[in-house]
């Protein structure tokens, strides 16, 4: 189980993939976000998007499923208690490969709560080609190790 102090500032992992389907980008944008260029081919086709494109709101569900999988389920998250520059930088498209980078920007006791510390970090969804298309700045709460023991002050 990684704590709040096994973590410090300028750590970086990078983890998780997850190929997009022309299926599924249709199917949760037909549900949570129907605007033509992210459910129907030939109508994005005449967009800016030059074609079929995931909701911005897709990429992020799925680069928190992989930090889910990849980090939280390991780490003594308590939750979050927001996200910051949320920036979706480039399409994703049917066929792309979305991986996540996390990196720890600062980090500082809680100072209402002494059994947690506030962990700031950067998540990029990175596409097969090295290129950003989301990123975000989440403020994480993070188990401190003294209070898993029941130590906390």
């Amino acid at each position: 189980m990684e704590y709040y102090e096994d973590m410090a500032v300028g750590d970086v992992t990078e983890y998780g993939s997850k190929t997009m389907t022309k299926a599924e980008i249709i199917e949760f944008a037909t549900k949570y976000d129907p605007q033509p260029f992210h459910v129907d081919e030939e109508a994005a086709k005449g967009t800016m998007f030059g074609g079929l494109a995931a909701s911005g709101w897709h990429t992020a569900a799925v680069c928190m499923r992989l930090l889910v999988d990849g980090v939280l389920r390991d780490q003594a998250s308590m939750g979050a208690a927001g996200v910051d520059e949320l920036r979706w930088k480039r399409p994703v498209r049917p066929g792309d490969t979305i991986s996540v980078r996390v990196e720890v920007l600062e980090k500082e006791p809680d100072p209402n709560d002494p059994s947690r510390g506030r962990v700031r970090s950067k998540l990029t969804g990175i596409n097969q080609d090295g290129d950003a298309v989301i990123s975000w700045e989440g403020l994480g709460l993070v188990e401190r190790r003294d209070s898993a023991h029941g130590e906390a002050q």
